[in-house]
C-alpha cells in the first residue's frame, strides 16, 4: 500500500490527571501531540489513554534523544525499525502497550506505516496492527522544521505548578498533597508580595479558596502582572478536594481548545450536555457537601460516547443542594455548577 501526503505538526496536550471518586488518581502529563491531517493523531486511534514520547516532564537529555529518534537520527528502539508513537502515561513501560510504527526515509522524505498495538518486542500486524490507518507520507521539510521546533525552544517543560491562597490551611495541604501526587507542584501563602519574579515565573496557576477576599485577590494579580507572568486563576468552588482538583487541572491545559476531546459541559432540567470531538470514554462524577460537610460523590455516567453532543439524564442524588459536575476523559476535565 502506497503511502499518501499528509501534513505534520506539533500542539501541546495533556493527559488529565485527577484524584478520582473511589480514592484513587491518575498522573497528570502535559507532553506533545502529533497533528496529522489537522487532528490530533491520538484521537485517530479512538478512545486511547496514552501520551507521545514527547512528555515535558522527562530529562531534557531524554527529550532531545526522542526528537533525534523521530528524527531518524538515532537507532530505532524497538526491532524491525519501529518506533513508540504512544505510550502508557503512568509508566512508560511496553508491558502495559504501546502504539508502535515503522518510521523510514523515503527519497526525502519521511513515512510512518504499520501502526500496531505493541507489548513485547515483537509484534504480530495480522493480530495487533491497525488496519486502514496510514501510512502517512510527511514532506521532509515541514516534518524537520517541527520536530526541530522543539529543540531550538527554551527548554520542552510547562509550568505545571500551582499557588494556593486561601484560609483554611488544613484544606489547601490536603490539596496540595493530593495535586503532588498526581504530579503537579503545589505551594501556599497567603500573599505574592515580596516573592521573586524568576519564582513567579515557575507557575501556571493561582487558585483561590472561598474565603480570599477581592482586596487580596487583587494583589496577587497586581504581583504577577509586576514580574511579567500570565497565569490561570482558579476561583474555588467548594472545599471539596476532587472538585477542586478537575478546577486546577483544567486552568493548567495549555492545548489548543478546538483539539481538545471534550468541549461542553453544562446543566440543565435535569440533564447533563457534554459535547466531544472524537469518540471516547467519558466519565461524570457528582460532588457535594453533606450536612456534617462531609465529601459525598456519586458516579453519574461512565461510558463511551461518539463524536458530537450528548444529553445524559440526572438523577435526584447528583443534583442536592450544592453540588458540582466534573466530566472527565483521557485527555481533558471540565467542571460545571448544579443547582435543585
Amino acid at each position: 500500500m502506497s503511502a499518501a501526503y499528509a501534513t505534520f505538526g506539533l500542539a501541546p496536550a495533556m493527559r488529565a490527571g485527577g484524584v478520582l471518586a473511589d480514592g484513587g488518581y491518575q498522573v497528570h502529563r502535559d507532553f506533545v501531540d502529533f497533528i496529522v491531517d489537522g487532528r490530533p493523531l491520538l484521537f485517530q486511534l479512538s478512545d486511547l489513554d496514552a501520551v507521545s514520547p514527547l512528555a515535558s516532564d522527562v530529562p531534557p537529555a531524554i527529550f532531545t534523544a526522542q526528537v533525534r529518534s523521530l528524527l531518524l537520527e538515532a537507532e530505532p528502539p524497538l526491532s524491525g525499525g519501529r518506533y513508540v508513537i504512544y505510550g502508557c502515561p503512568e509508566c512508560a513501560d511496553l508491558a502495559c502497550g504501546a502504539v508502535t510504527a515503522v518510521i523510514e526515509r523515503a527519497e526525502d522524505d519521511y513515512v510512518w506505516r504499520d501502526f500496531a498495538w505493541q507489548t513485547d518486542e515483537q509484534v504480530d500486524l495480522e493480530l495487533n496492527g491497525y488496519r486502514g490507518f496510514g501510512p502517512f507520507r510527511f514532506h521532509g521539510d515541514d516534518y524537520r522544521a517541527a520536530l526541530n521546533s522543539l529543540l531550538d525552544a527554551e527548554g520542552s517543560g510547562s509550568r505545571r505548578r500551582v499557588l494556593l491562597i486561601g484560609a483554611r490551611v488544613a484544606l489547601l495541604a490536603r490539596l496540595a498533597a493530593a495535586l503532588r501526587t498526581i504530579g503537579i507542584g503545589a505551594d501556599i501563602t497567603r500573599d505574592a508580595d515580596g516573592v521573586p519574579a524568576d519564582e513567579l515565573r515557575g507557575y501556571g496557576a493561582v487558585a483561590f479558596g472561598r474565603g480570599v477576599g477581592e482586596e487580596e485577590r487583587a494583589a496577587v494579580r497586581r504581583a504577577f502582572e509586576r514580574a511579567g507572568v500570565e497565569v490561570a486563576y482558579v476561583d474555588g468552588l467548594a472545599p471539596i478536594v476532587p472538585l477542586l482538583v478537575a478546577q486546577i487541572e483544567h486552568a493548567l491545559d495549555r492545548s489548543p481548545v478546538e483539539r481538545r476531546r471534550l468541549t461542553r459541559l453544562v446543566t440543565a432540567d435535569g440533564e447533563a450536555g457534554v459535547e466531544v470531538t472524537s469518540a471516547c470514554r467519558v466519565q461524570l462524577t457528582a460532588y457535594r457537601l453533606d450536612r456534617l460537610s462531609r465529601t459525598r460523590a456519586h458516579e453519574v455516567f461512565d461510558g463511551l460516547l461518539e463524536p458530537g453532543r450528548h444529553r445524559i439524564p440526572l438523577d435526584a442524588k447528583a443534583v442536592r443542594g450544592e453540588s458540582y459536575l466534573v466530566a472527565r476523559t483521557a485527555g481533558s476535565v471540565l467542571v460545571e455548577s448544579m443547582t435543585r
